[in-house]
C-alpha cells in the first residue's frame, strides 16, 4: 500500500508503512530542470544533493551571479550522467573521455587521458573583454604542468587556466596577448579567473591574488575542456585534481568574485566536502 504525506516543504512517500522516499516540493524551477536533465540522462541525486543544489541556485540569484553564469557543473550524483549536466541550462552538456573516478566529493581524472568536453566554445559564446572560469580543487599537489580547464589555438588565441604551474605560477589566460601570472603555492580551494576589459584577476577563495593588465587577443574557436586543455583539438596537460565545482561565464567584479566564493563554499559545506 502506498501513502503520500505532505507537510510544509516535504513530500514523504510510504510503502507498506515504511518511508520509501522524502522530497522537497518547492525547488527553484532552474534546480528542478537540472534534476530532470540528470534523470533523463540516467543519473540520480540524493535528497541532500538536491537541497544543496537548490540552495546554490537561490544564493547565486540572490547575489546577482546567476546571469553571469553560462555553464555551471556542481559535480553531484557520483556518475558521468549526473556530473556532465550544466546547472544553468540544457546547453553545454559535458562528454567524458578517458578514465575517471566519480564520487560524492567530485570527479577525478587519471592524469593520462581523462577530460570532459564541455561543448562550450568561448569564441561563439563570449567576448574577449568579459569572461571567467572557475575550478574547485580538493586535491593538494606540488607545482606541475597539469591544466585545469580551457582551450588554446594558434598563438595568441587562448582561454584556459593553470592554478599552480611550475614555479608556483597561477595563470589566467583569457584572451590575453602576454603570458603573465601571479604567485600561488597551493592547489586546494576555489580558483576563479576573471577578465574585465584590460584587468585579468586571479582569485583563490574570494581573495584577489593579483591583477595583470592585458590587451585583448582572440578567443579560440574550440570547445573548452575540463581537467585538461584543448590544444587545437588535442587534449593535453591531463589533470588529477579532484574537481567539486566548475563554471564558465562573463566577467565578475571583485565584490562578485568574493560573494561567488562564499556561495560556492557554502554549497560545498552543505555536502561535507569543503576544503
Amino acid at each position: 500500500m502506498v501513502f503520500i504525506w505532505k507537510f510544509n516543504r516535504l513530500r514523504m512517500k510510504y510503502l507498506n508503512g515504511i518511508i520509501d522516499s522524502i522530497q522537497r516540493t518547492n525547488y527553484d524551477p532552474d534546480a528542478t530542470a537540472f534534476f530532470l536533465r540528470i534523470n533523463a540522462a540516467g543519473g540520480n541525486t540524493t535528497l541532500t544533493e538536491k537541497n544543496a543544489v537548490n540552495q546554490l541556485v537561490l544564493d547565486l540569484k540572490a547575489n546577482s551571479l546567476w546571469t553571469s553564469m553560462l555553464a555551471i557543473y556542481p559535480m553531484v550524483g557520483s556518475s558521468a550522467a549526473s556530473c556532465a549536466q550544466n546547472l544553468k541550462s540544457s546547453s553545454y552538456t559535458g562528454i567524458f573521455s578517458g578514465g575517471w573516478t566519480y564520487a560524492s566529493t567530485g570527479i577525478t581524472g587519471n592524469g593520462t587521458n581523462s577530460y570532459m568536453d564541455t561543448n562550450f566554445n568561448s569564441k561563439i559564446s563570449l567576448i574577449p573583454d568579459s569572461s571567467h572560469i572557475s575550478y574547485y580543487s580538493r586535491t593538494s599537489l606540488p607545482a606541475n604542468t597539469e591544466g585545469d580547464m580551457g582551450a588554446y589555438g594558434t598563438f595568441p588565441t587562448n582561454f584556459y587556466t593553470h592554478i599552480r604551474y611550475l614555479g608556483d605560477a597561477y595563470y589566467v589566460l583569457l584572451a590575453i596577448e602576454e603570458f603573465q601570472s601571479v604567485s600561488n603555492n597551493t592547489t586546494l580551494g576555489f580558483f576563479n579567473g576573471n577578465r574585465n576589459t584590460y584587468d585579468v584577476s586571479h582569485f583563490r577563495n574570494g581573495i584577489n591574488l593579483g591583477t595583470t593588465i592585458q590587451n585583448s587577443a582572440p578567443l579560440p574557436d574550440l570547445n573548452t575542456y575540463l581537467c585538461a586543455i584543448n590544444a587545437s583539438e588535442i587534449a593535453i596537460s591531463f589533470n588529477t585534481k579532484q574537481c567539486a565545482f566548475s563554471s564558465i561565464g562573463t566577467g565578475l567584479t571583485d565584490i562578485q568574485s568574493n560573494n561567488f566564493y562564499t556561495v560556492v563554499q557554502s554549497f560545498q559545506t552543505s555536502l561535507s566536502r569543503q576544503v
